[in-house]
């Protein structure tokens, strides 16, 4: 069946691709974008396709599109972004949730947000699972983001049992992969630009702090399925569980790029997670998800990616 499907942050990294995998299924997708953090290269190549529509708009501005299905992927995701203006990273996500909601209780659409691991916070349960409330700063630098996802989770519950809309809420672990902005402060980003350009690789803290990091196929496929699943709200994690600790990733990613960086240790920011790790037995159970795509194969082609990306005149 052909569907009409707003994408909201659909120019960025996870939204780019959303786009992609639902055109290739013959659905008609609208991309809405303010590109504060998105960019119209991830998406140009589906410019020539009928079934893609660019709107440039804000979430936090109302909005009205006929849509049989809502992803809200509409915020930035990186401490670098979201900290250049947190009052509005807090609009985003809350106005932005809010409009949303308000479109599917216009237009009976199912809405899924994208929420996010850092609903956790730095947690003292390890893995983390979706009943875990969490242990998170709410007056941090990181709050604008942490605090704003688990608000808009809320807004999903409540109209739920307001409006009777049909939401599905996915918490999101770190995800990388080919349209990452190189300069986005991710770890994955940061290092395979750090190492491509035979520059200190910037470690912050020891190094010991772990993350669990999935390709950005996965969780596209984590998604949809979560999407298309019947009778099931969330929230449910969506990430893979094979943990890394940061120095080992940096040590990785020396190697496959065959970098002569050297790694270099800085202070570790304010409220920066010691651990993070999803328990994804929900996920397996309830939508027959699991990931694929193992760190190596990943990184390799997320590597080629940024060697296509970084212009010669930076490379040594």
């Amino acid at each position: 069946m052909i569907k009409k499907i707003l994408v909201t942050g659909g120019a960025g990294f996870i939204g780019s691709h959303l786009c992609e995998r639902l055109l290739n299924q013959g659905h008609q997708v609208i991309c809405l974008d303010n590109f504060f953090t998105g960019s119209r290269n991830n998406i140009r190549p589906f410019f020539k396709n009928k079934r893609f529509k660019l709107v440039k708009g804000d979430v936090i501005k109302s909005f009205y599109f006929e849509a049989d299905e809502i992803y809200n992927l509409a915020c930035p995701a990186s401490p670098v972004h979201y900290q250049r203006d947190p009052v509005e990273t807090v609009r985003a996500n809350v106005m932005g949730m809010i409009n949303g909601l308000e479109l599917a209780k216009k237009t009976g659409a199912k809405i899924l947000q994208a929420s996010t691991s850092e609903i956790y916070g730095d947690p003292e349960i390890h893995p983390q699972k979706e009943n875990y409330w969490g242990h998170v700063n709410p007056i941090g630098r990181r709050s604008c983001y942490d605090e704003g996802k688990r608000c808009a989770e809320t807004l999903c519950f409540d109209y739920r049992r307001e409006y009777k809309i049909k939401v599905k809420v996915v918490r999101i672990f770190n995800t990388y992969g080919p349209r990452m902005a190189p300069d986005d402060g991710r770890v994955v980003s940061n290092f395979i630009t750090q190492a491509l350009k035979n520059k200190d690789i910037t470690i912050y803290g020891d190094g010991s702090q772990t993350r669990s990091f999935q390709y950005i196929d996965d969780l596209i496929e984590g998604l949809l399925k979560m999407m298309a699943k019947e009778n099931f709200v969330g929230p449910v994690n969506i990430g893979n569980p094979k943990e890394f600790k940061i120095k080992d990733l940096a040590a990785k990613i020396i190697k496959l790029t065959n970098s002569k960086s050297k790694i270099v240790y800085n202070s570790l920011p304010e409220d920066d997670p010691r651990q993070r790790q999803p328990d994804i037995a929900l996920a397996k159970k309830e939508l027959g998800w699991k990931p694929k795509v193992q760190l190596d194969e990943g990184l390799k082609k997320t590597i080629d990616y940024f060697k296509k990306l970084l212009p010669a005149s930076s490379m040594p």
